[in-house]
């Protein structure tokens, strides 16, 4: 059997990464590497972990492209729904969240705006997609 377990993004800054996912998405702490190279959120079946750049470049010897919020966002973004996408965007910026696209209806239906968090990750703020 498989089943994805986590994504891991690699930040400056470990516990304050952790600090804004928890504070804006009212995330728990699951656990946090007592030097804090390496925590990770509780977020249900699949895990949100952070890394430190300095762990992370302990186990990839080419190293990594780290996220700049100066630069564009990389090709991949984490998702979060909501039934009240304009208020949780309001609250990701007053955390540190640049403010990228403001919640806009699709034509399916779906509510959905862009915010890039303080390293600079790209994350989407939705209402859930209906069938």
């Amino acid at each position: 059997m498989i089943s994805f377990a986590y994504t891991i993004l690699y930040v400056k800054n470990v516990e304050k990464a952790i600090d804004f996912y928890e504070k804006v998405f009212d995330l728990k702490r699951k656990f946090i590497a007592p030097e804090s190279s390496y925590g990770e959120l509780s977020t249900g079946a699949t895990t949100l972990s952070f890394a430190s750049h300095e762990l992370a470049n302990t186990g990839l010897k080419d190293g990594f492209t780290a996220s700049d919020p100066a630069q564009k966002p990389f090709a991949m973004e984490i998702g979060f729904t909501t039934d009240n996408v304009e208020g949780l965007v309001k609250k990701a910026v007053a955390a540190g969240a640049i403010l990228i696209e403001e919640p806009k209806t699709k034509p399916w239906g779906q509510v959905v705006a862009y915010v890039r968090d303080p390293e600079g990750f790209l994350v989407e703020i939705c209402t859930p997609v209906v069938n």
